[in-house]
């Protein structure tokens, strides 16, 4: 089994930044990759970025190009999600996530860490 924590949201005005950061423990190894989601009031949860946990490939949603970096640290076991110039449509919970295999479902999942951008 793997335990996912997420940390570092909070409330931020439009135009700054913000860093997640998601801590893994247990059989890491399993790890094939890690994203992040968010979900906003009312509205479905949606994909933000994924990084594959060797390689470090990443991948990102459009809406979060060019503003949000995901990056992983293997020695602690940590991924982390650089958000700038943020948004007010970028509120949302942010999840964390962890996969074993290219495809298919995600394993495990945090518990979340609430962002909210104020205008």
């Amino acid at each position: 089994q793997v335990q996912l924590v997420e940390s570092g949201g909070g409330l931020v005005q439009a135009g700054g930044s913000l860093r997640l950061s998601c801590a893994a423990s247990g059989r890491t190894f399993s790890m094939y990759a890690m994203a992040w989601f968010r979900q906003a009031p009312g509205k479905e949860r949606e994909f933000v970025a994924i990084i594959s946990w060797s390689g470090g490939s990443t991948s990102y949603a459009d809406s979060v190009k060019g503003r949000f970096t995901i990056s992983r640290d293997t020695a602690k076991n940590t991924v982390y999600l650089q958000m700038n110039s943020l948004k007010p449509e970028d509120t949302a919970v942010y999840y964390c996530a962890g996969r074993r295999s290219p495809r298919g479902e995600y394993d495990y999942w945090g518990q979340g860490t609430q962002v909210t951008v104020s205008s």
